[in-house]
Parts: C-alpha cells; sequence; structure tokens
C-alpha cells in the first residue's frame, strides 16, 4: 500500500513596516537653555548672583520660585510641564557628541544626524558642508522650496540650515522677509524688527522670529518648520539670570500659542510632530552657568522633547539618547529610509517612535 504524503509550503511575506501618521515635522530650539531650569526651574543660587541689571532679583524669586521641584518648574514652564510633557517622550540627559559644545556645531548635529568637528569647530558663519535634515525631507519627498521653512533669531542660521543655498526658504537674524505671498502681518513684522533692537548686532529678538514663524505657518503651512531662538543664550552670556528667567517664560508661552495653532488647523491636528530641544548645555556653577564649551563641565549635556501621533509619552524611557540621533528621528517619522540621509552616525531613537516605526 502506498502512502502520500502532502506537503504544504506556507510562504512567509514579512509585514512592511507600519506607515507613520507624522505628515508634518516642528523644531523648535533654544539656545543654550540648561536642562536645569527645564526640569528644576529657577535656580535659588543664580537667582541671589548679584551682577549687572540684577536689580529686580527679589522679585524674580518671588515669581518663580515655588516650594518643591514639579511647583517650581511649572511656575517657570507651565506650558511645556503641564500639557506637552504628559503627552510627550521627554529626555533630560541627552549626550552632545561634537566636541566643541558651541551652537554651530551643536545646531550641525541636531540638523545632520552626526558631528563634523573638522570642518565645523566654532561659530564662524561658513556655509554648512552637510546636507541638512531640512534639505534632505525636502529632496525625498519632492517639496518645493515654501514647505520648507526656517526663522531663527541668529543670522548665522543663514549658513547652517541649508548646504546649497538657497535650497529652502530660510529668514534669520536682521533679515527683511522676501518671501512671495508673505501676508501684510509678516511684511509688518519685517519692518519692525529694525526699529526693536535687541543688544546684539548678530540676534533680533525672539518675539520677531516667534511671531514671523507662527504667521507662516498659518498662511504657508509648510510640512517642515524649523524655529530657532536665541535669548536664553544671549542673555546668559552677559551673567543676566533675571533675563534668562523671562526668556524661558516667554519660550514657553511661544510653546503654548504654536501648539495652540497645530491644534486649530486640521491639516496639522494629528499629523504633526513637535520636537524641542536646545544645541548645547552650560556650566552648573555660580562660576561657570554663564559659559559653554569643550572646557565647562556639563555643557555636553542637552535635553529634548518630542510629541506627536507616532511617539509614545514617557520619561527618560530611552537611555543613551545623543544629539545626533535627532535627525535620524525626524527621517523615521516622516516614513523615509534612514540609510537614505548620507553621513548619519546617530540612530532613532526608540523611545520617541511607536512599535511599528522601530
Amino acid at each position: 500500500m502506498r502512502i502520500r504524503i502532502l506537503l504544504t509550503l506556507v510562504c512567509v511575506v514579512p509585514l512592511a513596516a507600519a506607515a507613520p501618521a507624522t505628515r508634518n515635522i516642528i523644531l523648535v530650539t533654544a539656545d543654550g537653555l540648561r536642562w536645569q531650569e527645564v526640569f528644576h526651574g529657577i535656580d535659588p543660587l543664580l537667582a541671589r548672583e548679584r551682577s549687572a541689571g540684577m536689580e529686580k532679583a527679589e522679585e524674580r524669586r518671588r515669581k518663580y520660585e515655588r516650594p518643591n521641584q514639579q511647583q517650581q518648574r511649572e511656575a517657570l514652564m507651565p506650558f511645556f510641564w503641564k500639557t506637552i510633557a504628559p503627552q510627550a517622550a521627554v529626555f533630560s540627559n541627552v549626550k552632545v557628541t561634537n566636541a566643541f559644545r558651541v551652537s554651530y556645531p551643536g545646531y550641525n548635529e541636531i540638523l545632520t544626524g552626526h558631528s563634523d568637528d573638522v570642518r565645523i569647530h566654532g561659530n564662524l558663519a561658513v556655509r554648512n558642508p552637510n546636507e541638512t535634515v531640512l534639505e534632505f525631507l525636502k529632496r525625498k519627498l519632492r517639496l518645493s522650496k515654501s514647505q520648507v521653512a526656517l526663522f531663527a533669531s541668529w543670522e548665522t542660521f543663514r549658513a547652517i540650515g541649508e548646504h546649497t543655498e538657497g535650497s529652502i526658504s530660510i529668514n534669520a537674524g536682521y533679515q527683511t522677509i522676501d518671501f512671495p505671498n508673505a501676508s501684510p502681518r509678516m511684511l509688518d513684522l519685517s519692518l519692525m524688527q529694525f526699529h526693536l533692537l535687541t543688544p546684539w548686532d548678530e540676534a533680533r529678538h525672539d518675539f520677531i522670529t516667534g511671531a514671523l514663524a507662527l504667521e507662516y505657518l498659518k498662511t504657508i503651512q509648510p510640512r517642515v518648520l524649523e524655529i530657532s531662538f536665541d535669548e536664553t543664550d544671549d542673555w546668559a552670556h552677559d551673567h543676566r539670570y533675571d533675563r534668562v528667567l523671562d526668556a524661558i517664560a516667554e519660550f514657553d508661552g511661544f510653546l503654548e500659542r504654536l501648539w495652540t495653532a497645530v491644534q486649530s488647523m486640521p491639516q496639522y491636528r494629528g499629523r504633526t510632530t513637535l520636537i524641542v530641544t536646545s544645541d548645547h548645555g552650560r556650566g552648573s556653577t555660580v562660576a561657570e552657568w554663564s559659559d559653554h564649551g569643550r572646557a565647562i563641565e556639563g555643557a555636553d549635556r542637552v535635553w529634548l522633547a518630542i510629541v506627536g501621533p507616532d511617539t509614545p509619552p514617557g520619561l527618560d524611557s530611552d537611555p543613551g539618547v545623543e544629539q545626533r540621533d535627532i535627525a535620524p528621528t525626524i527621517v523615521r517619522l516622516m516614513g523615509l529610509k534612514v540609510s537614505d540621509f548620507q553621513g548619519v552616525t546617530g540612530k532613532p531613537i526608540a523611545g520617541a517612535l511607536s512599535k511599528g516605526l522601530q
């Protein structure tokens, strides 16, 4: 008797990676904003420093000091801690991998996914030798120039933001708005910046930068937007801790206006990932808090928050996060392959991605 054995071959087809819900990316940076203030609020020792212009130190303490750490950080950044943080992946110990720990190297690391210590070692306004993630997204997603925009208080972003000059829309420092279809509000703000001067020739007021970016968001509706503020660093270098605190509070107020606008627009609500971070840390002592650089202990540590439809909430859920990981995380959130972004040495942050995207 013959026995027939039937073999059934089952072809296992690997499941395709989940498509991200994120369609838009907004990156916001606050120059030199220490993790200490973000996570602890006002520093009592620095608040008592008697440097120039600190006559109202007692008034600042009353405004921002509270009985415990949670209340204190909420007093300084109420919107961040009460609205953003509960639904975001938040990291307090992000490692800066560039050796210099100053602004241009930090922003390059954020925007390119790697440090470039040979060619970018200071803050000279040289053209970025690397393609930025802003340019990469424009190229891979076939976006128009107006759909990828950068607004910055510091004029050096005209060099930092793009490798190929003119590839994206940039307005940085004291720069007249010359975008096509600029709204009347944008033109008014463009004129206003030259009448509201800061103490620093190379950086305009953050208020102007934020207002321009918000107006651009509402009128042009870009897919990719970066907004970079500067006064948290400028006032620190001037040893004005009182002004630093107020700049942080203003920064938090901007995040509220930005997030409110995002939630009010159907093309952004539920389809946008917001990333908030800083370019470098600072010292932690009374002698060194106002400075940063390779010789300052603590300048290699920054913070990061990511909130969006593809990011599970959590506090420090992914240890070992580095600044160079931000760009590849953006690439992955936008549904693209990190391997296509040349030069990246960072990796997507697992704690900022849902399981299907990791």
